[in-house]
C-alpha cells in the first residue's frame, strides 16, 4: 500500500481512471461520425471491422489507468514525476489522433502522431519499469495495438489519398 490509506488508494485509482477515460472521451468526441466515415474508406483486407475498436480501446484505457495507479502508489506524483509526466503526455498525444484522422482528415499528420505516440509509450514503459514492473507490462498490449494502428493508419491513408490528404 506504500503508505497511502485505503481511502487514498481508492481515490487515487478513481482519479487515474478519470484521467485515462477523459482522454478516451476526447478521442471519442472526434469519433462521433467515425463509423460512417471509416466504413466509406477503402480498407486493406486485414483491417478489423469498426466495432472492434471500442472494446479494444476501452480495455487498453483501463490497463493504462491501472498502470499509472500502480506507479502513483510507489510514492505519488512527487517521486514519479517523470514517469507519470510521460504517461500524461502520451495520453494527450493519444487523444488528439482521432481529431487528426477523423475530423481534420489528415492521414500523414495522424501517422506522424502515431509515431510520436509509439515513442512516448515506449518511454513511459521504460520509466514505469524502473518504478513498478507490472505497470510497464500492462502497457505492452497498448504498444502492440498502437503499432498495429500505425500500420493501419498508413495503409488507409495510402488507399485514400484524396480523402486523407
Amino acid at each position: 500500500m506504500q503508505g497511502f490509506s485505503t481511502k487514498k488508494q481508492v481515490m487515487g485509482f478513481i482519479g487515474w481512471l478519470l484521467v485515462s477515460f477523459t482522454a478516451s472521451t476526447i478521442g471519442a468526441i472526434a469519433s462521433i461520425q467515425a463509423r460512417s466515415f471509416y466504413s466509406g474508406l477503402i480498407q486493406p483486407d486485414w483491417a478489423p471491422p469498426g466495432w472492434v475498436f471500442g472494446p479494444v480501446w476501452s480495455t487498453l484505457y483501463l490497463f493504462m489507468a491501472i498502470a499509472a495507479w500502480l506507479v502513483w502508489r510507489k510514492g505519488g506524483i512527487s517521486l514519479n514525476r517523470i514517469a507519470l509526466g510521460l504517461f500524461l503526455v502520451q495520453l494527450a498525444t493519444n487523444a488528439i489522433w482521432s481529431w487528426f484522422f477523423f475530423v481534420w482528415q489528415l492521414g500523414a499528420i495522424a501517422l506522424l502522431n502515431i509515431v510520436i505516440l509509439w515513442i512516448l509509450i515506449l518511454a513511459t514503459m521504460v520509466a514505469f519499469w524502473q518504478v513498478q514492473r507490472f505497470a510497464a507490462v500492462l502497457l505492452v498490449p497498448y504498444l502492440a495495438w498502437v503499432s498495429f494502428a500505425g500500420f493501419l493508419n498508413y495503409a488507409v491513408w495510402q488507399l485514400n489519398p484524396t480523402i486523407l490528404g
